[in-house]
């Protein structure tokens, strides 16, 4: 059985689901510390031909919660109004904006304010789209030593889910030290998405935005056919 672990980020770019769809088990830490200069809260769409940054407005608490401990503001029924206004007027003339403005409009106006539950939620309506069937499971529900970092937690929840291999993205390779997974039986890859040019309006292609862009302007077959489109890396003892 393959396992991947990540964070729970709103709307991701292309890797992400790649990472879920090539798992047969993929966890989401819902017991890790919030980091407001990460993608649990925002994320970047297509607008003006520039890349854009937008963020969910979030109740001022302290950095120290974890991201199951963090939660919209009380104005973030009207920001949020106004970040679908700016994917609305942004995307009306993308190819796949009246299928897809819809689900993305659901998504947004969910109403549970947990931070964590409101990325979660953006996270299975995606997955139900592309017809994604992996098993996700939400990491305090496992049961571990959640007082365990890094390495040691992803070792012990991949033991507990009887993970054959694990899978990370490629941007954690040097994080992980082969010989500890090999002790545990555990093979180590590395997924490297090759995410493709697909044509955006009449402008010089901008990558690595959210999936947001990527189902405006490419129908579900061949979203699904970029879901296949990477590098499974597997790294070798040193």
């Amino acid at each position: 059985m393959t396992t991947s672990i990540m964070q729970a980020y709103f709307l991701p770019y292309l890797g992400y689901w790649q990472l879920i769809n090539s798992s047969d088990t993929f966890v989401i830490y819902d017991n890790i510390q919030f980091n407001k200069n990460g993608w649990f809260h925002r994320n970047n769409i297509l607008m003006n031909n520039q890349k854009k940054l937008f963020s969910l407005p979030l109740k001022k608490d302290s950095s120290y919660l974890n991201i199951s401990d963090r939660f919209l503001s009380s104005q973030s029924p009207k920001e949020i109004k106004k970040i679908l206004a700016q994917i609305k007027n942004s995307y009306n003339k993308a190819p796949y904006f009246h299928e897809i403005y819809p689900l993305i409009q659901k998504i947004f106006l969910y109403e549970d304010i947990n931070l964590f539950n409101y990325s979660f939620n953006s996270i299975v309506k995606i997955c139900e789209y592309l017809d994604i069937n992996t098993k996700i499971i939400i990491s305090s529900n496992i049961d571990i030593n959640h007082t365990l970092k890094s390495q040691e937690k992803v070792i012990a929840i991949s033991k507990k889910l009887n993970t054959k291999e694990y899978i990370n993205p490629i941007g954690g390779k040097e994080l992980y030290d082969i010989d500890t997974f090999k002790k545990e039986k555990i093979k180590l890859s590395f997924l490297e998405s090759n995410v493709p040019k697909y044509k955006q309006f009449n402008t010089e292609f901008i990558s690595y935005l959210s999936i947001i862009d990527i189902m405006m302007f490419n129908n579900k077959d061949q979203i699904k056919e970029m879901l296949n489109d990477f590098t499974l890396i597997t790294k070798e003892c040193t």
